[in-house]
């Protein structure tokens, strides 16, 4: 019944507000036959009298009386609805739903939204951090806009554009054997104790990936969810690990550059392929490609 008489309760409301049927007409921009018929219709479905009318003007019945204020709510909460859709989709306020990597949360990502900010500085954000598995999930589910991840998904259900590569090494303790070298074969690692993140996570993928293409099945001794925890453990002496090279954010390691195999990784930004998507997020996604092969230079 509600996709019945839904479109003429709003009628229904405004008579009752003017009290009048040719004020109410002339407000909704409708014909006053056409309004009275709509009216007559909307009573006829609820099977009662909602509204008495003498000459022009009108009155509210009981059951009217009882019906206007669900309605006038109703009609609040869908403006207010509407409202949030319409800022949700202007250009200049509007929300982005972007989910990354948490290698890329610490640089990369702040670098991307200052930017971005200066020239959009009302659009809003909301930030995921998670696995590839997850964020691919909240991509094709809608909860996210775009995805800045690794590997990139074969899914064709996706579209993804690539941004950057970034050079992973071996994280190594100090005092490790291998703290002193500035390169080694993946294969000398192949007896060591491993710290890596847990499995649906894209880093864990590729590195497991690496460690079978120097022939051999790393040992994880821990996982975790967050690379400061890997570089902590490998601080206290508790394995090594596969990270992002760059500036070492924790004193206690020494990163070691891997000659093989080729320990790279491609950064790509992803949405999904056949959905449309509001201004701020095409315009995030623009100045985001603009990035390409300079994202992770200060990584």
């Amino acid at each position: 019944m509600l996709s019945v008489v839904a479109p003429r309760l709003r009628q229904f409301a405004v008579v009752a507000r003017e009290q009048h049927v040719t004020r109410a007409a002339e407000r909704l921009g409708l014909a006053q036959s056409t309004l009275s018929r709509n009216i007559a219709r909307l009573e006829a479905d609820l099977g009662t009298t909602l509204l008495l009318r003498t000459g022009r003007t009108v009155r509210l019945t009981r059951h009217g009386q009882q019906l206007l204020p669900h309605v006038e709510r109703a009609l609040v909460a869908l403006t207010d609805g509407l409202d949030e859709l319409t800022e949700e989709l202007s250009p200049d306020r509007g929300r982005v739903a972007f989910a990354f990597l948490h290698s890329l949360g610490v640089r990369a990502v702040p670098v991307l939204l200052r930017d971005f900010r200066t020239s959009h500085p009302r659009v809003r954000f909301t930030l995921v951090q998670d696995s590839n598995d997850a964020m691919l999930e909240k991509l094709r589910s809608g909860a996210v806009d775009l995805c800045l991840t690794s590997p990139v998904p074969e899914d064709p259900v996706f579209r993804a554009r690539k941004v950057d590569q970034q050079r992973l090494g071996l994280v190594v303790p100090h005092g490790h054997r291998l703290a002193g070298r500035k390169r080694v074969g993946l294969a000398e690692a192949a007896e060591e104790e491993f710290v890596g993140l847990k499995r649906g996570y894209g880093l864990r993928r590729i590195t497991d990936d690496w460690c079978r293409q120097a022939g051999f099945t790393p040992r994880l001794a821990f996982e975790g969810e967050e690379i400061d925890t890997v570089l902590g453990l490998v601080a206290a002496g508790l394995g090594v690990a596969l990270l992002p090279l760059g500036p070492a954010a924790h004193h206690d390691v020494v990163r070691v550059t891997v000659t093989h195999p080729q320990t790279t990784r491609t950064v790509a930004l992803v949405w999904l392929a056949d959905r449309a998507y509001a201004p701020p997020v095409e315009a995030f996604r623009a100045s985001v490609l603009s990035y390409r092969g300079r994202l992770l230079a200060a990584q």
